[in-house]
């Protein structure tokens, strides 16, 4: 596995919470614990069978107590395919595309120590979801006058016109669902790559709940510190 393929690799983990971490000075630095068992390869795409090259991953072994209630947890085309990889059947699975499918074998498993030379990452996953919101929560309106009469209080106000075109125009805003979006933070330093515990350990807040699913990659736009910045 080159470098250059390591630098794309998405690794699926879980949010497990925020903590505080003492640096070597003393500073107080926020960081968010994502653990990530390692993602084992389940299938390899090139370019001839399949037109990318791409590497597919599963998280999270399905762990049961009789293995024949295996069957009402993954479906009987899934079973297959983890059958055909010699893999056992995971919560999920998601592809990676890569420059370079060479040095990648099927049932080979990638951890946290893939990020131990990566300074920034960038971090999807899925918002916490807040329901039906009114405008003022959703989009931060200020809301009519307080007093009391006014009758206008929480309202989004008029939303079309009269005759001309005589309907509410598309794409206004208005009170709706809120969050339960796939949301990317983006250049979040990695502060601490621990593989004996499978955690990593970045700075700053990462969308979605505890125990939620969350995709770690090597930052596109920020690739190094300002004090390692090559000249």
């Amino acid at each position: 596995m080159d470098k250059d393929s390591t630098q794309s690799i998405r690794l699926m983990g879980k949010k497990r919470g925020m903590m505080q971490y003492f640096d070597d000075k003393g500073n107080t630095i926020v960081c968010t614990v994502i653990e990530a068992q390692p993602n084992v390869i389940t299938q390899i795409k090139n370019s001839d069978t399949d037109g990318y090259q791409a590497i597919q991953m599963g998280f999270d072994t399905i762990v049961v107590n009789d293995e024949r209630t295996l069957e009402k947890r993954v479906s009987k085309p899934l079973r297959g395919h983890y059958k055909k990889a010699a893999v056992a059947p995971r919560r999920f699975l998601a592809e990676t595309r890569v420059k370079k499918v060479d040095g990648y074998t099927i049932g080979q498993e990638i951890g946290v120590d893939a990020f131990a030379d990566v300074p920034f990452v960038d971090v999807c996953g899925m918002s916490k979801g807040k329901g039906f919101q009114g405008v003022m929560k959703l989009f931060n309106y200020a809301g009519g006058p307080a007093s009391h009469g006014s009758g206008f209080h929480r309202h989004a106000g008029s939303t079309g016109m009269r005759s001309t075109p005589g309907r509410c125009l598309p794409n206004g805003k208005r009170a709706s669902h809120m969050g339960d979006d796939r949301v990317t933070v983006q250049n979040l330093r990695v502060v601490s790559v621990r593989p004996e515990s499978n955690v990593i350990l970045v700075e700053g807040a990462v969308p979605g709940a505890t125990n939620a699913l969350v995709y770690v990659s090597p930052a596109e736009k920020k690739t190094h510190s300002k004090k390692h910045k090559k000249k």
